[in-house]
């Protein structure tokens, strides 16, 4: 296994006006999944063969969370949205790159672009592949939504060990009523209940954030109240 590391540049926060953010990346060849374990442990994410982790000057709001996989139970919201997907086909299967899916993510970033005013992401097929393909060899998934014989969402995720961590969901707003979002992560919920993993790692928790803060939803679940470096030991703070 060979690894990198450097600090990304100052940037505008995604998140919050006014504020700056600031990223430690790590450039892993063949990571192992007992070390990708450790870094979901400490706040990594993944992106292809990079892992980062937020390291802001200024600003802490972005915390690390884990759901507690054997104790979620589905609430009746949640099983309403069930229902309304009844005729949704779920494929899960290795990553790949075809038009279908880098056309998805570029009609999904476009409305957001509109929606939430994120920046335009022009994406092609080698920087699809990079970001969401290159590094899953051992453990990512892609898990596909499908409605009215189209591709209508893509969900990216990775099984290490006892754990699953949630990458990067996008999907087609023209089946929005469908509340694919939730929906994508009470599948996820379910697939790491019925593998008997320990947590469920969904991204950073931004609390009472309109973009951030739907994590807090799925209880119980744990944050990670420390900054912790690859010898140090974790602390986590449990939320019922």
């Amino acid at each position: 296994m060979e690894y990198f590391d450097f600090l990304s540049d100052l940037h505008p926060c995604s998140y919050f006006e006014n504020k700056e953010s600031q990223f430690r990346y790590l450039g892993i060849k063949d990571c192992t999944p007992y070390f990708y374990r450790g870094l979901l442990e400490r706040g990594y994410r993944r992106f292809g063969e990079y892992y980062f982790v937020p390291q802001c000057p200024s600003c802490k709001e972005c915390i690390t969370i884990r759901q507690l996989v054997q104790e979620f139970e589905i609430s009746a919201n949640m099983k309403k949205i069930l229902k309304k997907n009844i005729d949704t086909l779920i494929q899960i299967r290795r990553p790949l790159t075809n038009d279908a899916r880098v056309c998805l993510y570029v009609k999904y970033h476009t409305k957001m672009t509109h929606k939430k005013g994120w920046s335009m992401n022009h994406i092609d097929m080698a920087r699809y592949t990079n970001s969401f393909v290159a590094g899953s060899e051992f453990f990512g998934y892609e898990m596909c939504f499908y409605r009215d014989g189209r591709l209508i969402g893509v969900s990216y995720f990775d099984i290490v060990e006892d754990s699953m961590s949630a990458n990067y969901f996008f999907y087609d707003h023209d089946y929005e009523k469908l509340s694919l979002g939730t929906l994508n992560i009470v599948l996820l919920l379910n697939l790491a209940k019925k593998l008997n993993l320990r947590y469920f790692y969904p991204g950073f928790w931004i609390k009472e954030h309109k973009s951030m803060g739907y994590k807090q939803r799925f209880r119980p679940f744990e944050a990670l109240i420390n900054e912790a470096d690859f010898f140090d030991r974790t602390y986590w703070k449990r939320y019922d």
